[in-house]
């Protein structure tokens, strides 16, 4: 047998294959030997060597391995001995676990039984023990009851000397005493009871004499023992209204006002112009002092009071009904006396402040909890005192927060109860504005003055009705009151005196003005903000409404309305043959700029406050769109009046027109001329119509507008050229006339005028061109679209047309055989040439009346297009 090297037996050790084992490195180390002999020999490679000692090798595992299984073999042995004796001890005990758990089982069903035996025995003892109680509490009733019959207090009176514990059991004894008296029905019961008032009023007394003399002493334990002893007498409120009375902040407490620094805030109140002050000197520090004071009371009393939210509600009902109260009403009066605005204003400085002051106070929120002696324990006890009404567990079911917010309400009450505040907040508005459109009143009424009934004297005798109108109570209405203020402030009404020498207006003073406007809705808006902040929740929309009645008496009514009205007078009473007033058009203009601020305004500010009824809000937007609509119409027949002045001056203008303007004699003096005196002027007039038109309308209304003027006007010229003869030297003239025409016209930057003044200038052509085109001419062009028949007018002022007519009747005749003639006039109607062009029919339907409102918007605004600057 082939001997291995000992460094390979080592190798070959069980040792070697624990762990990591890797087979090259163990091939390579039981051949490393072999491979250095082999490399030393210089013959060549003999592999026996190799041979034997693998084989070896592979011999010496196989009996390795052989051990390897025997041990294997023992220890899976050993292992299956030894779990059957774990599991065997494991199933022991379980067996032990199991009997010891019925063991403890049993032991708690024992103890529950004795627990519920246990259970029953303590509720019997304290039966018992309340019965006992009772019983004896029914006994020391009786007793002293008994004393009291015979008029006997000695007892009574022992117990009262024992200190604070004999007080507090003596307070207890006669509560119940009172309470039983009033029940027992005995021969002597009234005396008893009577002995049992006296003693109980006796007691009070003396425990108020002690509470008084701890309270000056400053003896806060002492303090603490009447109240407590008090609170079980009778509720404790004579204690607590002995410490409020007495209390510094109420007792010879002189506060002087300093009128030297308020003279700036008195001065700005009654100005409707200048901010609203934001606080009161006076009001500010006593309500800083009541900060104070409420701060350190809240310390003391919950130290001495056992019920220190009921007397808190007690101290601060005192302050807001007295201090605050007497305050308020200096302040308001003294506000009253200046005006009603600066009576709201400080109504509303006060609420204000007031408010601040109340959330403030609410920080001292305490607990609604009432202690009871623990000598007023027993069961009997309680049952006695169901019967008897405690004062103070009613005053302090309501949180200190609700009592604020309560003595808040009630101490504006006489100012803001029904409907006081909106009458007085509509007067006060009202009045603001008619003062401040007095001279615009005035120079209207001027105005028309000698002048037919107009819209105007209308507005004056509807104010007049309203402002006699009643409520079924007999108070006036608020749209009364307002309506009564126009007319006084403006001197409208008829009742009314007018003072002989009145300060002079003049033409300014009547003319609409933005600032003004806006002036006027900012002091509505402060009387909006008023009415939110003084006005109920619920009130509010109804308020609001109101609010906007006297806006649109005033901004609608007396303002535009009025203006709107004094245009229409001046342009109707206006001479036809004098040149019309285009600065009317600014009227409509500021009109129009004054209902958008409006408009804006009652979107924005006033249909969002009016949200939480939806009847009052939809009441709200029906009355808006009724004013606006009027003044839209005003405005619409204004500018209408204003078309047909316009065309009335250019009809004036054309009727200078002379017979042989276009027949001249003498043809040199016909050439040196542009155009004839007729054209200028009413060149000239379109120009400032064109002018006044852009400075003051925009959009659809300038366009309406100027469509209007100039389709009209185009009309008048066909009816113009209808009058004169033409030469062919006039001819010339005329073209001239009719390019100027045109070239004005297109200024207007209006497309469909620009055709309808296209064919006037080709239809001008028709003198300057020779008999023998004259028929190819009119089929051409704008001419061609037309009957060739409503020519003949025209041609009939041609100064040759007694040569040509002949031949053209016969080219005529032919035309109207083909039908084409009756095509045309099915088209243009009765034949005007003002119907040229088809496109223009609709436009020419809707001139006479500017643009109206759709029916159902929520903002109406003017017919008037937005102006720059303005959306």
């Amino acid at each position: 047998m082939y001997d291995l090297d000992p460094a390979v037996q080592q190798h070959l050790r069980l040792a070697s294959f624990e762990g990591k084992f890797d087979v090259k490195d163990f091939v390579g180390h039981v051949s490393e030997k072999l491979i250095t002999d082999s490399k030393a020999s210089p013959g060549p490679f003999d592999p026996k060597p190799f041979i034997r000692n693998l084989e070896a090798a592979v011999d010496r595992l196989i009996a390795v391995r052989r051990d390897v299984q025997t041990r294997t073999e023992q220890m899976e042995k050993s292992v299956k001995v030894s779990e059957r004796e774990y599991s065997k001890k494991m199933a022991e005990l379980n067996k032990g676990f199991e009997a010891v758990g019925h063991s403890f089982l049993g032991m708690e069903t024992k103890m529950n039984e004795v627990g519920r035996t246990a259970i029953r025995v303590g509720e019997e003892l304290e039966s018992v023990h309340q019965q006992r109680q009772r019983a004896q509490a029914a006994y020391d009733l009786i007793d002293f009851y008994n004393q009291f019959a015979r008029d006997d207090t000695s007892r009574l009176d022992a117990m009262k000397k024992e200190g604070k514990e004999g007080r507090r059991r003596l307070a207890i004894l006669l509560r119940r005493l009172g309470t039983v008296g009033k029940e027992v029905d005995l021969p002597n019961a009234e005396k008893t009871l009577e002995n049992i008032d006296r003693y109980c009023e006796k007691f009070e007394k003396d425990m108020l004499h002690l509470f008084d003399r701890a309270y000056r002493r400053g003896d806060p334990k002492m303090m603490h023992h009447c109240a407590q002893t008090l609170l079980d007498f009778n509720g404790g409120a004579s204690c607590v209204q002995v410490y409020v009375n007495q209390h510094d902040f109420f007792i010879n407490r002189v506060r002087e006002s300093d009128n030297s620094n308020n003279d700036a805030l008195w001065e700005q109140l009654p100005d409707p112009d200048s901010s609203v002050p934001a606080a009161e000197a006076g009001l500010s520090d006593l309500f800083q002092e009541i900060r104070t004071t409420v701060g350190q009371e809240v310390q003391i009393v919950q130290a001495v009071f056992p019920n220190p939210p009921y007397v808190m509600q007690v101290f601060l009902q005192r302050v807001f009904a007295q201090s605050i109260q007497q305050q308020l009403e200096i302040l308001v009066s003294r506000g009253a006396a200046l005006s009603d605005l600066a009576f709201l204003r400080m109504l509303q400085m006060v609420h204000h402040q007031t408010a601040a002051l109340v959330e403030d106070l609410k920080g001292y929120e305490l607990p609604s909890i009432i202690p009871r002696s623990p000598v007023d324990s027993t069961d009997f006890g309680r049952a006695l005192n169901t019967a008897t009404a405690n004062t103070a567990a009613a005053a302090t079911a309501a949180t200190v927060s609700t009592m604020l917010e309560t003595a808040m309400e009630e101490l504006f009450v006489p100012y803001t109860e029904g409907l006081r505040y909106l009458e007085r907040e509509s007067k006060s508005l009202s009045e603001l504005y008619t003062s401040f459109l007095t001279n615009f009143t005035r120079y209207h009424e001027r105005s028309h003055k000698g002048g037919k009934s107009s819209l105007f004297d209308r507005m004056v005798n509807q104010l007049n009705a309203a402002a006699t109108t009643t409520t079924p109570s007999g108070s006036s209405s608020t749209s009364a009151q307002a309506a009564a203020a126009i007319l006084r402030y403006g001197g409208l009404g008829g009742g009314v005196e007018k003072t002989k020498e009145e300060e002079p207006v003049n033409e300014e003073d009547g003319q609409l003005h933005i600032a003004i406007a806006e002036t006027m809705l900012k002091w509505h808006a402060e009387a909006v903000g008023r009415c939110v902040e003084l006005s109920a929740p619920n009130d509010v929309p109804k308020h609001i409404f109101a609010l906007l009645r006297v806006l649109a008496a005033a901004i609608g009514s007396a303002y535009i309305e009025t203006a709107v009205e004094t245009a229409m007078v001046k342009v109707e009473a206006a001479d036809p043959k004098m040149e019309p007033n285009l600065q009317l058009l600014g009227v409509l203009r500021s009109v129009d700029l004054i209902c958008y601020l409006w408009q804006q305004y009652v979107n924005m500010a006033l249909l969002p406050l009016a949200s939480a009824s939806v009847t009052v809000r939809r009441e709200m937007v029906v009355f808006n769109n009724q004013s606006v609509s009027r003044i839209e119409g005003g405005a619409n027949h204004v500018m209408q009046k204003l078309t047909d002045t316009i065309l009335a001056w250019l009809t004036v203008q054309l009727a200078k027109q002379k017979r042989n303007d276009f027949k001249p004699r003498n043809d040199d003096l016909s050439f040196a001329r542009d155009n004839t005196e007729p054209c200028v002027s009413c060149c000239e007039a379109l120009e400032k119509v064109r002018n006044a038109a852009k400075e003051n309308l925009s959009g659809k209304n300038l366009e309406v507008f100027l469509t209007e003027v100039g389709v009209a006007f185009h009309g008048l010229l066909l009816e113009h050229l209808k009058k004169f003869p033409v030469s062919a030297t006039g001819g010339l003239m005329l073209a001239k006339d009719l390019k100027s025409y045109q070239d004005t016209i297109s200024t207007f930057s209006i497309p469909s005028l620009h055709e309808r003044f296209e064919f006037l200038r080709q239809l001008g052509n028709v003198f300057l061109i020779g008999p023998d085109i004259l028929k190819s001419y009119i089929t051409e062009g704008y001419l061609g679209r037309i009957d060739s028949s409503l020519l003949k007018p025209y041609l009939a002022q041609r100064s040759d047309w007694g040569q040509a007519e002949k031949g053209f009747n016969d080219s005529l005749g032919m035309e109207d055989g083909t039908g084409d003639g009756k095509g045309m006039r099915d088209r243009f109607g009765m034949g005007r040439l003002s119907m040229i062009m088809k496109d223009l029919e609709p436009l020419r339907d809707h001139i006479p009346t500017m643009p109206t409102i759709p029916a159902g918007m929520s903002m109406p605004s003017i017919t008037m297009s937005r102006f720059p600057g303005y959306p």
